[in-house]
């Protein structure tokens, strides 16, 4: 059973897996920085001073309703959401130009070719 769990876990599939899991994670800590510290901070400014606050997360409705932090999370998702949109774009892209790139056969041999002249001279002889 430990034989089959290490060629399970030593997979090409499973290690991109954990790959991709930890550079989305980290990749997921930059963008909400950046909404977080920079963008939502910059849209939410006349909000922020026309209620007299200071942080985002003291935006509130009743109190207790963290209309602020919502509106992070919404711009942190429409953020995320258009870069994986480049991301497969570009993706999409590439792999048209891939597709396009035909490759072009061989020349045929000597022979070969003879033989088809010869054949085609046949052909029109009769």
């Amino acid at each position: 059973m430990l034989k089959e769990f290490k060629a399970f876990a030593m997979r090409g599939n499973v290690i991109d897996l954990a790959v991709g899991v930890i550079v989305g994670g980290a990749f997921g800590k930059i963008v909400g920085s950046f909404i977080d510290d920079v963008i939502t901070p910059l849209l939410l400014k006349p909000a922020l001073e026309a209620a007299n606050l200071s942080h985002l997360n003291e935006l509130t409705v009743f109190g207790t309703v963290k209309y602020g932090v919502f509106l992070s999370s919404v711009i942190n998702f429409v953020i995320v959401a258009f870069i994986l949109f480049l991301i497969i774009k570009g993706m999409n892209a590439a792999a048209k130009k891939k597709e396009d790139a035909k490759p072009v056969p061989p020349p045929l041999p000597a022979d070969i070719q003879l033989l088809t002249e010869i054949r085609d001279i046949l052909k029109r002889s009769n």
